[in-house]
């Protein structure tokens, strides 16, 4: 066998999370679907984050054994025209089989993308998140500073996470406006199951003013996942980088792709933003 890494770009509306189900929808079905047709036997699949139901990537790792020798233009191309219109595989590279898309990872690139307008957006409906009332972006962006470090993230994890260990390093997590939009841009070693879209949720209750601006740091000493705000909509959520020591070579890393054109207005776009620590 050979171990082949796949880059999946995928719209998460039209599936119920990455994990697969017996039903079928997710978005794992899919991939291990169209690539059993290219190998003529089950090909299973281990991606670097699972993303929830209605969470987008542009670049979602994933690494398999190959159960046979294939060019890897038909991991590619192949897989592609067996695949629906929501999911893509941009690339294919071939591996030792010490590498995991997982446990190999040192850290996530998310962004998550919110409309902050009276009147929701139609053509942009499940890509990204909405907010009604004015945000305040500068006091979301000082917020956001207190998650930068070391933390225990207990007020930001969903009840059903199964992670071992509460405590994840953030790299940085930053707050931007662009125009109607407002751009949250986090990375980490690793995330909490929900903890992005919560953290996301308890920022902007700092922007519409209904907590201070240390309200955040505050949360993280009180470590009470009750006392924070509601799991923020996973429409705007975006996984869109993944970072792997160099021995690897993958294409790609060293920067990430962020949320595709669709999402973002023309100032917002930075298709190739290289990473910064």
């Amino acid at each position: 066998m050979m171990r082949t890494v796949l880059s999946v770009e995928y719209a998460g509306e039209s599936f119920e999370g990455w994990q697969t189900q017996p039903h079928g929808r997710t978005v794992q079905d899919a991939l291990e679907l169209a690539l059993a047709r290219i190998a003529d036997a089950p090909v299973p699949t281990v991606c670097a984050g699972r993303t929830d139901t209605g969470v987008h990537a542009t670049t979602q790792i994933v690494h398999f054994d190959a159960p046979v020798a294939r060019p890897l233009s038909a991991w590619v191309r192949g897989a592609n025209s067996h695949l629906p219109d929501g999911v893509s595989v941009r690339w294919a590279q071939g591996v030792s089989d010490d590498f995991h898309a997982r446990f190999s990872a040192t850290a996530r690139h998310y962004r998550y993308v919110l409309f902050n307008g009276p009147v929701r957006p139609a053509l942009l409906h499940a890509r990204v998140g909405w907010f009604h009332r004015p945000l305040d972006a500068n006091a979301m962006a000082k917020a956001a500073l207190a998650l930068v470090g070391e933390h225990d993230f207990t007020a930001f994890r969903a009840a059903s996470c199964q992670a071992h260990s509460p405590v994840r390093t953030i790299r940085y997590a930053r707050v931007q406006r662009h125009g109607e939009y407002v751009v949250f841009d986090f990375c980490a070693d690793a995330f909490l199951h929900h903890m992005i879209r919560n953290l996301v949720g308890a920022l902007v209750y700092v922007g519409k003013g209904a907590q201070p601006v240390d309200w955040l740091a505050v949360l993280l000493c009180g470590r009470d996942r009750t006392l924070a705000a509601p799991t923020f909509s996973a429409s705007g959520l975006y996984l869109c980088g993944v970072e792997y020591p160099d021995q690897w070579s993958l294409p790609g890393q060293g920067r990430i792709i962020c949320t595709p054109q669709l999402a973002l207005p023309e100032s917002c776009i930075e298709p190739e933003s290289k990473f910064v620590d």
